[in-house]
Parts: C-alpha cells; structure tokens; sequence
C-alpha cells in the first residue's frame, strides 16, 4: 500500500501542516522579541532550523506511535478477513485493547464465530441431506426453471443414465413442440408435468410408462423468495405393484369365471330335482350324478389354488430325497397305459442309456408333473396318435441334468399362445380340442412350480397340426 494514502501517512502530512502552523505563528508573534535580542541572521537562521528539526522529529515520533497503535491491528484484521475470504473460519483476532480497535476486533471475533457455526450447521445440513438422498430407494431429480439439473441421487443418476436414449427417440417430436426444445435437460416422459408443475405452482402427481416399465412421479415447485424457481421430481419404480395389481385382477376374474360355470350347473340340476323334473330314478340319479361330478371339479379347483397359493408363497413341504427315475416313468407308463388302449393311442417310453438316480428330489412331486403332463397330452391328442416319453441326459453350464420330453400329436398350441400356457388359468381352447371335460387351468402352473423348486426347467414346443412336446429337464446332483 502506499504510505502517503495509508492512515499513517495522512496523519503524519497533518502533524508536519500543524507543527508548521504552529511555527509559523510563533515565529510571527516572536519577531519583536527575535529583532530585539538577535542582531545576527545566521543566529536567526539556526533559531528556526532547530525548531524545524525538533518539529520534525516530533511529528516522525508521532507518526511511529500512530503506525504501531493503529496501522498494525488494522493489518491483522485485514489479514485475518483474508481468510475467512480464503475459508479459513477458525481464524480469530489476539488484539486486547480498550479502545475502538478493541472493539472491532471482539465485533470480528463473534462474527468469525458465527459464521463458523452457520457453515458448520450448514455443512451439517448438508451432510444430512445427502444422506438421506443416498438411502432413498426413489430417485429423486431436481431441475431449476430452465428445466437443467441441479441435484440427483444415485437412484436419479441411474435413471437419468437409462432414459439417456430416449431423447434421440424423441427428437422429431421436440421439433415440433416449443416446449419440448426450451425443457432443457428434463427427460421425455417428465416434461408433462414438470411444466404443469411450473404453470400450476403445485405439486403434481402421474404415473409415466417407459418402455416396459411403470414409474410413480411426485413432482413440486421450489420457491425462492416467493417465485418459483425449479421443480424436484420423486421417482418410484411401480412396475411390480402394476403387474401384481393386474395378477390380482385376472385372478380374481379367473376364479369367478370357473366357480360360476359349476356354481351355475349344480344350481340349475338342484332346482330340477326340487321342481321334480325327473320323472323317473334314472332321470334324478342322472341330475345328482352331474351335480356330483361339478362339486369334485370345484374341489379340485380349490385343491389346485391352495397348492399353487403355498408353492408360490414358498411353503412347498418337499420331502426330497434319492429318487430312482426309472421306476417313477416305468410306474407312471404303466399307469396310463390302460387308459392308452381305451382311447386308442399308442404309448411309448424310450429310454436313451441308463437313466441316473436323482440325488435329492421329491418323488411324490415329480409323480405329480409327469401326471399332469400325460393328462394333458392324453385329453388334446385323438385316437389313433402317438404319445412318447423320451428320456435323456444333458450337461448344462458345467452341471448334469436328467431330460424327460413328453411328445404328443394333438392339434398343438397356436404360437401366440405358448409363452402364456405356464400361467394361471390360462387355457388355449382356440388351438385344442377337448375330448373330455377341461380341466382348471392350473395344472401347468402347478408343474412349473415344482420344477422351479426342484431348480429345473420346463420349456414347450409346439406346431399347429402336428402336436406339442414339454420337455422337463431336473438336476441330478444334489445342490
């Protein structure tokens, strides 16, 4: 700094004025007295040198004392708000003095206090906040009023990564729609309400649908001094609790529907005994043998939902053990070989090798899959086809697998059909022909589950006209 525009060297130009005033009017008011006792100018000139020197050696002494008293303190309080500018807010001033240089640095002394505790608090805050984004299991998207982002968790990050592709998707669409162009760097599907949000100035509520999934959007103004300016999105993925919902839905419409058909059916033959209908015993022994067969169809309905509800909720008691595959399918071939003769179909079982032992498993389960799929193939194939089982063994991804295809040559299954024929009450009438009553629709369910707990795999094949073929495949060593 400039000594001559310091504090310092505007008092000591003050000092040397007054000092030289101060001489100047004593030299004036001690000219009688000077002319009087001093005929010699040389001693007149020495007079006045003396008083200048003095003079200035009083003003340097003063302006020593000021520069110590006064510009040192004030070079410590400029350096430490230095760094408290530079970050450094534990910085506090030493000076212990009473007078108004004491003053400004106890005043500074708090307010560097203060602003420690408000950047702590900050800090703090701050902290917490991402915290509490981090552990969210939202993503949560904040954008200003020009639509960029401002803040994101991990969640938010994740999301925003994935719907990266969706703006080229979009392009032709945002050339048409000015708002599209002026949202900045808000995804496609949130632009609705986010300037909805923006217009409304309240918070908005949406489910969007990306791709294959369903997502849940909250989304609010953020205010500033009574002006909005940005909004924050809460993102929930609902695509489960969608599917669920629908599962739920279908189950419930499904149920109805094969309840009512029995329901109605044992009603209907009732009243007709109560009516006395029936004008012989043959006649009413007819309507109570129907209204018997519909009251076991309902139980094996109930039967099939009870299993399936305790498979699927994981409470599938399985007694596995060693099972010897090759009794199971001579036991199971042998079972339905009667039935074989009387629909006039030819059964076949063809064993590849030796079949293994299955390390652990359940016999009576596995029983029950084979069951269901030769009751399946037996009630869609005409007399005069062909069912085969066919045994194998295949190595998958380093691991050994028992493989049972069970082929038959019925009508077969239309392609748009097959990927649904696992699930629940879902029956493909449209592709099959029923020489006999249906069954629930819960029989392929049922089967999938067992194999899924056996840590096998079931898959289907099938041609319209030519027939369909389950192949089963269970793990022979024991996990």
């Amino acid at each position: 700094m400039n000594f001559w525009r310091s504090l310092v060297g505007k008092l000591w130009i003050t000092i040397i004025c007054l000092v030289a005033v101060v001489l100047i009017t004593v030299g004036l008011s001690l000219l009688p007295y000077i002319d009087s006792n001093f005929a010699n100018s040389g001693a007149i000139k020495r007079l006045f040198m003396y008083a200048c020197m003095i003079g200035f050696s009083l003003t340097t002494f003063f302006a020593l004392f000021l520069f110590t008293k006064i510009t040192q303190p004030m070079q410590q309080v400029i350096e430490a708000a230095n760094n408290i500018r530079k970050g450094e807010y534990g910085t506090r001033l030493t000076l212990v003095t009473s007078d108004e240089i004491g003053q400004l640095a106890t005043s500074f002394n708090h307010m560097a206090e203060e602003l420690e505790e408000n950047i702590r608090s900050l800090n703090h805050e701050k902290g917490h906040l991402s915290s509490v984004l981090r552990s969210m299991s939202d993503a949560v998207i904040t954008f200003d009023i020009e639509g960029r982002i401002i803040l994101t968790n991990p969640h938010g990050q994740k999301l925003l990564q994935a719907w990266k592709d969706l703006d080229h998707e979009q392009e032709s669409d945002s050339e048409l729609d000015p708002d599209a162009a002026a949202s900045g760097d808000v995804p496609p599907p949130l632009r609705p309400l986010f300037f909805s949000t923006l217009r409304q100035g309240s918070d908005e509520r949406s489910n969007v649908h990306v791709r294959q999934g369903v997502w849940s959007v909250h989304m609010a103004p953020l205010y500033s001094e009574g002006n909005i300016r940005g909004a924050v999105a809460v993102l929930r993925d609902v695509t489960e609790e969608v599917r669920l919902e629908k599962m739920r839905t279908d189950f419930v419409a499904n149920v109805s529907h094969e309840i009512r058909t029995p329901l109605s059916m044992m009603q209907g033959y009732s009243e007709a005994l109560l009516d006395g209908m029936a004008s012989s015993p043959e006649e009413s022994s007819e309507l109570v043998q129907v209204i018997h067969d519909e009251s076991l169809r309902m139980g094996r309905l109930v039967k099939d939902l009870l299993d399936l509800a305790r498979m699927e909720a994981g409470h599938t008691d399985m007694a596995k053990a060693q099972v010897d595959m090759d009794e199971l399918l001579e036991r199971i071939y042998r079972k339905f070989s009667v039935r074989a003769k009387e629909r006039e179909i030819h059964l076949e079982l063809t064993k590849s090798g030796d079949i293994p032992l299955l390390k652990a498993a359940d016999e009576d389960k596995l029983e029950q899959v084979l069951t269901n799929l030769l009751d399946n193939a037996f009630r869609h194939t005409p007399a005069g086809k062909h069912i085969t089982i066919v045994t194998s063994t295949v190595i998958l991804e380093g691991r050994r697998y028992l493989g049972v295809e069970v082929r038959d040559e019925g009508v077969g299954i239309a392609p748009e059909d097959l990927p649904y024929i696992f699930e629940r009450f879902y029956k493909a009438d449209k592709a099959r022909v029923r020489g006999e009553s249906g069954g629930t629709g819960l029989g392929l369910a049922i089967v999938k589950n067992i194999v899924e707990s056996h840590q096998g795999q079931i898959t289907a094949y099938s041609k319209l006209g030519e027939g369909t073929t389950f192949t089963l495949r269970l793990p022979v060593e024991k996990q």
